[in-house]
Protein backbone atom coordinates (compact mmCIF):
# COMPACT_ATOMS: atom_id res chain seq x y z
CA UNK A 1 0.00 0.00 0.00
CA UNK A 2 2.82 2.18 0.79
CA UNK A 3 4.69 1.83 -2.57
CA UNK A 4 1.18 2.49 -4.33
CA UNK A 5 1.19 5.74 -2.54
CA UNK A 6 4.64 6.61 -3.50
CA UNK A 7 4.25 5.88 -6.82
CA UNK A 8 0.79 8.07 -6.88
CA UNK A 9 2.89 11.09 -5.19
CA UNK A 10 5.54 10.53 -7.76
CA UNK A 11 3.49 10.55 -10.79
CA UNK A 12 0.98 13.42 -9.05
CA UNK A 13 3.73 15.70 -8.88
CA UNK A 14 4.97 15.00 -12.39
CA UNK A 15 1.89 15.24 -14.14
CA UNK A 16 1.41 18.75 -12.04
CA UNK A 17 4.61 19.87 -13.39
CA UNK A 18 5.14 18.54 -16.98
CA UNK A 19 4.04 21.22 -19.13
CA UNK A 20 4.14 20.84 -22.55
CA UNK A 21 2.86 17.27 -23.12
CA UNK A 22 3.94 13.58 -22.47
CA UNK A 23 7.82 14.54 -24.20
CA UNK A 24 7.94 17.61 -21.83
CA UNK A 25 7.52 14.92 -19.08
CA UNK A 26 10.27 12.82 -19.88
CA UNK A 27 12.94 14.61 -17.99
CA UNK A 28 10.76 14.39 -14.77
CA UNK A 29 10.06 11.20 -15.19
CA UNK A 30 13.61 10.03 -15.94
CA UNK A 31 14.41 12.34 -12.45
CA UNK A 32 12.05 10.90 -10.23
CA UNK A 33 11.93 7.34 -11.18
CA UNK A 34 15.46 7.41 -12.42
CA UNK A 35 17.70 9.18 -10.16
CA UNK A 36 15.35 10.15 -6.96
CA UNK A 37 13.87 6.68 -6.94
CA UNK A 38 16.12 4.02 -8.28
CA UNK A 39 13.14 2.22 -9.41
CA UNK A 40 14.82 2.20 -12.71
CA UNK A 41 18.07 2.30 -14.67
CA UNK A 42 18.59 4.39 -17.36
CA UNK A 43 18.33 1.50 -19.66
CA UNK A 44 15.31 0.27 -18.16
CA UNK A 45 13.92 4.32 -18.86
CA UNK A 46 14.80 4.17 -22.43
CA UNK A 47 13.18 0.52 -22.92
CA UNK A 48 10.21 2.54 -21.05
CA UNK A 49 10.30 5.16 -23.80
CA UNK A 50 10.68 3.14 -26.39
CA UNK A 51 7.14 0.52 -25.54
CA UNK A 52 5.57 4.07 -24.90
CA UNK A 53 5.98 5.14 -27.81
CA UNK A 54 4.92 2.10 -29.52
CA UNK A 55 1.52 2.01 -27.66
CA UNK A 56 -1.38 3.61 -28.00
CA UNK A 57 -1.75 7.03 -25.85
CA UNK A 58 -0.11 9.22 -24.07
CA UNK A 59 3.51 8.45 -23.80
CA UNK A 60 3.47 10.22 -20.00
CA UNK A 61 0.52 8.13 -19.20
CA UNK A 62 1.22 4.77 -20.33
CA UNK A 63 5.22 5.63 -18.97
CA UNK A 64 3.39 5.80 -15.50
CA UNK A 65 1.55 2.67 -16.08
CA UNK A 66 4.22 0.77 -16.74
CA UNK A 67 6.68 2.13 -13.98
CA UNK A 68 3.38 1.37 -11.54
CA UNK A 69 3.21 -2.05 -13.26
CA UNK A 70 6.94 -2.97 -13.05
CA UNK A 71 7.16 -1.62 -8.96
CA UNK A 72 3.88 -2.63 -7.77
CA UNK A 73 1.60 -4.52 -10.05
CA UNK A 74 -1.39 -3.82 -11.10
CA UNK A 75 -2.40 -1.56 -8.10
CA UNK A 76 0.95 0.27 -8.42
CA UNK A 77 -0.20 1.01 -12.61
CA UNK A 78 -3.79 2.40 -11.42
CA UNK A 79 -2.06 4.57 -9.00
CA UNK A 80 0.55 5.69 -10.50
CA UNK A 81 -1.67 6.15 -13.52
CA UNK A 82 -3.92 8.29 -11.55
CA UNK A 83 -1.40 10.39 -10.01
CA UNK A 84 -0.04 11.20 -13.75
CA UNK A 85 -3.76 12.01 -14.79
CA UNK A 86 -5.45 13.98 -12.08
CA UNK A 87 -3.53 17.20 -12.33
CA UNK A 88 -4.19 17.58 -15.91
CA UNK A 89 -8.17 16.76 -15.71
CA UNK A 90 -8.33 19.41 -12.83
CA UNK A 91 -6.08 22.13 -14.63
CA UNK A 92 -7.16 21.30 -18.04
CA UNK A 93 -10.92 22.01 -16.72
CA UNK A 94 -9.53 25.46 -15.19
CA UNK A 95 -7.51 26.78 -17.97
CA UNK A 96 -10.27 26.11 -20.82
CA UNK A 97 -12.87 28.16 -18.74
CA UNK A 98 -10.52 30.87 -18.39
CA UNK A 99 -9.07 30.42 -21.74
CA UNK A 100 -12.94 30.83 -23.02
CA UNK A 101 -13.07 34.10 -21.53
CA UNK A 102 -9.34 35.65 -21.64
CA UNK A 103 -7.86 34.43 -24.94
CA UNK A 104 -7.91 37.37 -26.91
CA UNK A 105 -6.19 39.50 -24.16
CA UNK A 106 -2.65 40.36 -24.98
CA UNK A 107 -1.15 39.09 -21.76
CA UNK A 108 -2.08 35.85 -22.19
CA UNK A 109 -0.74 35.44 -25.74
CA UNK A 110 2.76 36.69 -24.23
CA UNK A 111 2.91 33.68 -21.02
CA UNK A 112 1.62 31.54 -24.29
CA UNK A 113 4.69 32.59 -26.20
CA UNK A 114 6.82 32.85 -23.18
CA UNK A 115 6.11 28.87 -22.20
CA UNK A 116 6.63 27.55 -26.22
CA UNK A 117 11.03 27.83 -25.88
CA UNK A 118 11.04 26.10 -22.33
CA UNK A 119 8.63 23.63 -23.70
CA UNK A 120 11.05 23.19 -26.63
CA UNK A 121 14.07 23.07 -24.51
CA UNK A 122 12.03 19.75 -21.82
CA UNK A 123 11.48 18.22 -25.27
CA UNK A 124 15.16 17.71 -26.75
CA UNK A 125 16.63 17.65 -23.18
CA UNK A 126 14.62 14.01 -22.88
CA UNK A 127 15.87 13.41 -26.36
CA UNK A 128 19.39 14.02 -25.87
CA UNK A 129 19.47 12.03 -22.88
CA UNK A 130 17.31 9.05 -24.74
CA UNK A 131 20.11 9.41 -27.61
CA UNK A 132 23.35 9.23 -25.23
CA UNK A 133 22.32 6.46 -23.59
CA UNK A 134 21.30 4.78 -27.17
CA UNK A 135 24.81 5.36 -28.80
CA UNK A 136 26.99 5.13 -25.77
CA UNK A 137 24.82 2.75 -23.09
CA UNK A 138 23.39 4.04 -20.00
CA UNK A 139 27.07 5.03 -18.00
CA UNK A 140 26.13 8.53 -20.28
CA UNK A 141 30.20 8.75 -20.52
CA UNK A 142 30.67 9.82 -24.73
CA UNK A 143 33.48 7.80 -26.04
CA UNK A 144 33.85 7.31 -30.15
CA UNK A 145 35.27 3.89 -29.03
CA UNK A 146 32.10 3.07 -27.19
CA UNK A 147 29.88 4.25 -29.82
CA UNK A 148 27.53 1.45 -31.05
CA UNK A 149 27.35 2.19 -34.67
CA UNK A 150 24.41 0.23 -35.35
CA UNK A 151 21.92 2.49 -33.37
CA UNK A 152 23.98 5.08 -34.54
CA UNK A 153 23.69 4.02 -38.63
CA UNK A 154 19.41 3.32 -37.56
CA UNK A 155 19.24 6.39 -35.71
CA UNK A 156 19.87 8.14 -38.85
CA UNK A 157 18.20 5.80 -41.77
CA UNK A 158 15.07 6.54 -39.28
CA UNK A 159 16.00 10.10 -39.58
CA UNK A 160 16.25 10.12 -43.26
CA UNK A 161 12.94 8.05 -43.61
CA UNK A 162 11.10 10.79 -41.23
CA UNK A 163 12.03 13.74 -42.36
CA UNK A 164 13.13 12.88 -45.77
CA UNK A 165 10.55 11.02 -47.00
CA UNK A 166 7.40 11.53 -44.93
CA UNK A 167 7.31 7.35 -43.82
CA UNK A 168 4.80 6.77 -41.56
CA UNK A 169 6.32 6.63 -37.82
CA UNK A 170 5.00 2.86 -36.92
CA UNK A 171 6.60 1.52 -40.25
CA UNK A 172 9.97 3.26 -39.28
CA UNK A 173 9.74 1.62 -36.14
CA UNK A 174 9.19 -1.70 -37.32
CA UNK A 175 11.49 -1.53 -39.99
CA UNK A 176 14.42 0.22 -37.33
CA UNK A 177 13.47 -3.45 -34.96
CA UNK A 178 13.43 -5.49 -37.62
CA UNK A 179 16.90 -4.19 -39.09
CA UNK A 180 18.64 -4.40 -35.44
CA UNK A 181 16.88 -8.32 -34.99
CA UNK A 182 18.08 -9.31 -38.07
CA UNK A 183 21.76 -8.13 -37.19
CA UNK A 184 21.71 -9.74 -33.89
CA UNK A 185 20.34 -12.84 -35.22
CA UNK A 186 23.46 -12.83 -37.16
CA UNK A 187 25.66 -12.15 -35.10
CA UNK A 188 26.62 -8.80 -35.65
Amino acid sequence: MRICLELFWSFLKIGLFSFGGGYAAMPLIQGEVVTSRSWLSMKEFTDLVTISQMTPGPIAVNSATFVGIKIAGLPGALAATAGCILPSCIIVTLLAKLYMRYRNMDVLQGILATLRPAVVALIASAGVSILITAFWGSQGTIELAKTDWLMAAIFAAALVLLRRFRMNPILVMILAGAVNTAVSALGG
